[in-house]
């Protein structure tokens, strides 16, 4: 559903093509691997739904999942059943759909708005109110004696604290029109949720209390919204009771809003003056505000030209699935991303510049003549290419952009800080490849909008970045096409969404890079030697024993004539990286130089030691994957740090403790302890000598 964030799950690539679309270019991911309930956007009257005893739809907990809320009952009975269900599915068809999300600062009253919307659309059963009036009781409420918040507010804790946690769609229909509307949280730490919802929008409802004006959390919303690409805003100020249904008050908000969006880019800006509770300016103008002249809510939501023809883009088709039920059919499934094609079209495989012709286009319902953007179809080419998962079809003289460097703005929603030079996934509609966050140009302050220099991303934090993928891709800049153009990165380990970002452009120097070939490789190299190019990485404490045990392994590896080399922390400082320091950025980029030149070096035949504290897994796990298909040994050198302190060669952890030397590993900065190495060397219990003896049965000859 919506406008172009593909949806990921924890196993990836199990998913039917294209079941399910949502967002402006988002890769929203599942909690919980293939639990996601189908959305259905239509039903008939007698559709089945998910109850909690009173009636309304049940919400779930994890973000990104959506099930159909009540459904409106049928129009007045018509000369037969038949006659009656065919003109309500006539009806619905013929009404267009909009889906939008009410978002803001918390408390100021979106679940409340939502079930008013609900409420005086008329789609709230009798046994619903009698329940949430009963629910209701000792809640604040308004004259009807109920809590609107209660409709969507589902989960228990909601209930309890009174505030959104996670995102609740719902559906309902009036006359005119088809919504599906997402509430979304408005506390800080719920804003990667509220991004969720909005990936989703084609229109957002920004709420503003009245009493409180703009907030910080009001700012955030309006340029996460910029960013993901919603083009329609009504900016509703609610509340407008509890200040007397001040006219000043409003154009107090609005002015000072106006000002701060006039650089986001809004399609259109609207402001109304509502009370979600008393229910004024929501279905009809309300005799308290007299002064405002303008559309009421609802006949606003139901009038507003939103669609943007996708199919007046260039064509995209990125690839989810090869079709290949037998010997005698080879097709290519996925979802139509922009344009159109036809029988008889020209298309070229956007990485390898294949060119072919498509003969049928497959749809459950028979073949097709043509077909446009939102579309899902199998395309049966004229001759065989080597086509897979990830790849992209364009017609030939408007292709993407095809680099393997790209500068992009993201949302980060991680707890663990982004750092330049650390390793993820990147997933970008159907393509899933590994990509480094090479430079962090800079973040935005999302009170001001003003940029400023960053060295890492906290949660929350909107930031403008370069990353740099292992091979090239196809993408598009986000404002030409949301579907292609829209990524995330993902945890390599742990499958967690990290965070949430739209391309800006290509950076043309991927484009004219390559590596060059020549005759004298590694294995030439190797051969010459007579020996195994590796890497060993000792990681460990500072005083745990790393390099006094790489220095015996050298000395015993070169008395038998093989080619070593060590590259140890403190050396490397006085040299390569003398420009570091020793905060967690300047980590990150530490381990990523060294481990590209330990790869050289491997690459040069050669048996490296790399004698490195190393404290984050993440650097280790970067190393590992720069290595590549060279053999790599994570020795883990396990020394308590009370031994590490008696030994203090160098009294730095003296200095540490005197608060002398910050930054310190073990003292004032983490170590995190391999999960999984390759071989783990008791410091505690063990000599250098014996230490030395277990990894070096491990080398081999």
């Amino acid at each position: 559903m919506g406008t172009g964030f593909a949806v990921r799950e924890r196993d990836q690539a199990r998913r039917p093509a294209f079941a399910a679309k949502v967002g402006t270019g988002f890769a929203v991911r599942e909690r919980d691997q293939a639990r996601r309930p189908a959305f259905a956007a239509k039903a008939c009257p007698r559709a089945p739904t998910r109850r909690m005893g009173t009636g309304f739809a049940v919400r779930e907990r994890d973000q990104g999942r959506t099930i159909m809320s009540t459904l409106a009952s049928a129009p007045a009975s018509a000369p037969s059943a038949d006659t009656d269900i065919g003109l309500w599915l006539s009806q619905q068809t013929d009404k267009s759909l909009l889906r939008f999300l009410t978002c803001g600062s918390v408390d100021d009253g979106k679940s409340t708005l939502i079930g008013r919307l609900l409420y005086d659309s008329q789609l709230i059963l009798d046994d619903q109110l009698a329940t949430l009036k009963s629910d209701s009781r000792n809640r604040h409420v308004g004259d009807e004696g109920i809590d609107f918040s209660l409709l969507v507010d589902g989960l228990v804790a909601e209930r309890e604290q009174g505030i959104t946690i996670d995102v609740a769609y719902r559906f309902f229909s009036t006359e005119k029109r088809k919504f599906i509307v997402a509430d979304t949280p408005g506390h800080e730490q719920y804003t990667r949720n509220m991004a969720t919802g909005a990936s989703n929008a084609d229109l957002a409802l920004l709420l503003v209390d009245a009493r409180k004006g703009l907030l910080t959390q009001t700012r955030r919303h309006s340029f996460i919204l910029s960013l993901i690409g919603v083009k329609h805003v009504v900016l509703v100020i609610n509340k407008i009771d509890l200040m007397e249904y001040s006219q000043e008050v409003f154009d107090t908000i609005v002015a000072d809003y106006t000002e701060f969006a006039k650089d986001l880019g809004f399609a259109s800006l609207a402001a109304v003056p509502i009370s979600a509770l008393r229910g004024d300016n929501i279905v009809e103008n309300s005799e308290r505000t007299p002064w405002y002249t303008g559309t009421p809510l609802l006949p606003y939501l139901e009038a507003i030209v939103v669609d943007e023809d996708r199919s007046k883009t260039p064509f995209r088709f990125p690839v989810q699935w090869v079709n290949r039920p037998n010997l005698d059919f080879r097709g290519f499934s996925g979802t139509i991303a922009g344009g159109t094609v036809s029988v008889g079209d020209e298309v070229l495989v956007a990485a390898s510049r294949k060119p072919a012709k498509i003969v049928r286009i497959v749809t459950m319902d028979g073949d097709l003549q043509s077909a446009i953007a939102g579309q899902a179809v199998t395309l049966v080419l004229d001759r065989e290419i080597d086509i897979s998962r990830g790849d992209m079809l364009t017609h030939p003289g408007h292709t993407p952009d095809y680099s393997n460097q790209f500068q992009a703005e993201i949302v980060w929603m991680a707890d663990e800080p982004a750092y330049p030079g650390r390793s993820y996934l990147l997933k970008i509609g159907s393509q899933l490849v590994p990509a480094t966050l090479t430079d962090l140009k800079h973040k935005t302050n999302v009170n001001t909008l003003e940029k400023s220099a960053a060295k890492r991303l906290e949660l929350n934090e909107v930031g403008t970045l370069t990353l740099a993928t292992d091979k090239p891709i196809a993408f598009d800049p986000y404002q030409t096409n949301g579907l292609t153009g829209g990524f995330i990165l993902i945890d390599r380990i742990n499958n967690l969404t990290l965070g949430a970002g739209t391309i800006s452009y290509g950076l043309q120097r991927g484009k004219n890079l390559s590596y060059q070939a020549f005759d004298v490789n590694r294995e030439v190299r190797a051969l010459q030697k007579g020996q195994t190019p590796q890497i060993v990485w000792f990681t460990g404490l500072s005083g745990s024993g790393k390099s006094t045990i790489a220095n015996l392994l050298e000395k015993r590896l070169t008395a038998e004539g093989r080619h070593v080399y060590i590259l140890d922390g403190d050396n490397i400082r006085h040299g390569l990286n003398k420009d570091l320091g020793f905060t967690d950025a300047a980590r990150v980029e530490n381990i990523r130089r060294v481990a590209e030149v330990a790869r050289l070096m491997a690459d040069a035949g050669l048996i490296v030691l790399v004698s490195f504290i190393s404290p984050f897994r993440n650097e280790r796990r970067l190393a590992r994957g720069v290595a590549g298909d060279i053999a790599f040994i994570e020795a883990y050198v396990d020394t308590p740090l009370e031994i590490c302190e008696q030994r203090d060669p160098k009294g730095l952890y003296a200095k540490a403790r005197a608060g002398q030397i910050t930054n310190f590993t073990g003292i004032d900065s983490p170590f995190e302890p391999p999960e999984r190495a390759d071989i783990t060397l008791n410091g505690a219990t063990k000599t250098p000598e014996q230490m030395t003896d277990e990894i070096y049965e491990m080398i081999g000859a």
